[in-house]
């Protein structure tokens, strides 16, 4: 993605950080969808979201071009090196594509997820509890916090016990 200062929001906490652009709208399972020309949204995971799937390696469809789709319906897969997980639509409306380029080289995915490494289009509308680039940092927050805290005690993961 060709980095705008006037137009990117600079995201760090603990050890993760991104640049996200501000005209997407995020959802709280890690989308990004970018309105390419009205109605039509092309979709793609966030940095955070392929930080947690490792190196994608291999991706498919299980709807095809003119489907109905529905937020939450699985509509496809992806496979990384830490994980295989289904790929969910976050829009309503029609499958208009998956991104071909991603066939030849998912390395896309990676080196530019908020460009070229997009995974698939809708014609239609996003899902009601996709979120502005504010709305979404909220959600990282929350989702950061949440791995950094103790599962048994729900303190965080330094802090030493009382003696």
């Amino acid at each position: 993605m060709p980095v705008d200062p006037q137009q990117t929001l600079y995201y760090k906490r603990a050890r993760f950080s991104s640049r996200l652009p501000k005209s997407y709208l995020y959802t709280p399972a890690h989308f990004w969808l970018a309105e390419i020309e009205p109605k039509l949204w092309r979709i793609g995971f966030t940095r955070f979201a392929l930080r947690m799937l490792g190196d994608l390696v291999e991706h498919a469809w299980s709807v095809a071009v003119g489907d109905e789709v529905s937020p939450g319906q699985i509509i496809g897969s992806v496979e990384g090196f830490k994980a295989l997980s289904d790929v969910y639509c976050v829009a309503s409306g029609q499958f208009v594509c998956g991104n071909v380029e991603l066939e030849r080289d998912s390395s896309l995915l990676d080196n530019d997820p908020y460009d070229r490494g997009w995974l698939y289009c809708v014609s239609g509308t996003p899902e009601p509890a996709a979120v502005d680039v504010v709305g979404y940092t909220g959600f990282l927050d929350a989702t950061i916090d949440k791995m950094l805290t103790k599962p048994d005690t729900g303190e965080p993961p330094c802090q030493n016990p009382a003696t």
